[in-house]
């Protein structure tokens, strides 16, 4: 089995890169609009009697040229920013039907089976919330963490003993501190199949077994 670490953020870089060039450049254009609106009326209007001196003249030119080459160049850098934008969303294509592991809270209760990754550190007391789509609480518990990292399996069972229909649900798993408050935060981590991608304005986004992942988030990928 070959593994893929460190997914990169390229694609939401590049696309912001490549927004922030594009407000950068309306600036310019106007700008070069103004300068050379300026420039000629300073022609028409100046003294006969007393024209302005040539040298004048060839600095504003020298101006002029500096700015029409940093627009050019802007142009061409939007360009390329655009490319690695295309380059990166394609490879993220190579995914579909790899299997993945993400930092995350949420994935698929299929078939009554639901499991999470944590990374408990020195282990420990816990509580246990998992969550619905909706945000509403449907199981709640106590539980023994082991030291390190281990996998917590949830079987659909709800608090009030009903089964839970399938579907995406998160969990929070709060380890308990010296004062018996479940207020320490532990890590989880989602795995299972890419089956889609959407490319949105803030990057790509992976679904993994239902849930919808931001390939950010990804850890590490593997091909059988």
């Amino acid at each position: 089995m070959t593994g893929i670490t460190g997914i990169s953020e390229q694609s939401a870089a590049a696309a912001a890169a490549a927004r922030s060039t594009s407000s950068a450049k309306t600036a310019l254009d106007s700008n070069y609009e103004l300068f050379l609106s300026m420039l000629t009326t300073q022609i028409q209007n100046q003294d006969p009697l007393d024209p302005t001196d040539s040298s004048k003249y060839t600095e504003q030119l020298v101006q002029y040229s500096s700015v029409e080459q940093q627009i050019r160049t802007n142009d061409q850098l939007s360009d390329l920013l655009q490319v690695m934008a295309s380059s990166t969303a394609s490879s993220y294509v190579s995914y579909l039907g790899t299997n993945v592991v993400a930092s995350g809270n949420t994935t698929e209760l299929k078939s009554g089976e639901a499991s999470w990754t944590y990374d408990a550190g020195e282990g420990g007391k816990a509580r246990v919330e998992v969550r619905n789509s909706l945000g509403a609480v449907v199981y709640s518990g106590d539980t023994t963490l082991s030291q390190g990292r281990d996998t917590f399996e949830w079987d659909g069972r709800t608090s009030a003993g009903s089964q839970a229909p399938d579907g995406e649900y998160s969990i929070t798993i709060g380890r308990y501190d010296a004062n018996g408050t479940p207020s320490v935060r532990v890590p989880t981590e989602v795995s299972g199949t890419v089956e889609g991608i959407e490319f949105t304005s803030g990057g790509a986004v992976l679904t993994v077994g239902g849930a919808r992942i931001p390939a950010n988030a990804v850890i590490s990928v593997n091909r059988s």
